[in-house]
């Protein structure tokens, strides 16, 4: 199995409740970015030791916060190494509103991926579009390029839609499958 390990930060509880969906799915474990936007050595580490990593930010104001900002700023030590190279990537974000540019912070994280060299997993799951569908299906935000969930204002994590969820655990299955595959 490919060790996966979803980096995160969650201001509200929200983008925590989804990436312990993705964990789930992925067998990860997982590293917090704090509210000063660090992370300890040790678990910068655990990313130089993982076959992927999964990014996770909320979308605030049109794009990933500053704590997950500061977090990619560091990772520099590790692009400037290529400790990260050839590792599978993926991302996903969540956000009060349907939309709330979130495909901004998606492709944000995506191109942080590919500047430490690293092989980006799609969503990889159909959108739920028919007239029928509900919040409760996969995928019913419609993303491709990573998971898109949304995570009401007036609610805590525990509102965040059922196909939202599902749709993470599945995600990171994917991810990490395609790890393991890279592997060998």
């Amino acid at each position: 199995m490919a060790k996966t390990v979803v980096v995160y930060f969650s201001g509200y509880g929200h983008t925590r409740r989804v990436a312990e969906e993705v964990a789930l799915g992925a067998g990860a474990e997982s590293v917090v970015i704090d509210e000063q936007g660090e992370i300890s050595p040790e678990a910068f580490a655990a990313l130089d030791a993982a076959d992927a990593i999964i990014f996770g930010a909320p979308t605030y104001m049109g794009g990933a916060p500053w704590q997950f900002k500061k977090f990619a700023d560091a990772s520099s030590k590790a692009w400037f190494t290529r400790a990260w190279q050839d590792k599978v990537f993926g991302g996903f974000t969540v956000s009060a509103s349907l939309n709330g540019d979130k495909q901004v912070t998606l492709i944000y994280l995506q191109t942080l991926a590919s500047q430490h060299g690293g092989i980006w997993v799609s969503l990889g799951q159909l959108p739920s579009n028919t007239q029928a569908a509900t919040r409760a299906d996969l995928n019913s935000l419609g993303g491709s390029v990573g998971l898109l969930a949304q995570g009401p204002s007036d609610a805590g994590a525990d509102a965040i839609p059922r196909g939202d969820l599902e749709s993470a655990r599945l995600y990171g299955a994917r991810v990490a499958s395609v790890a393991a595959r890279l592997r060998g």
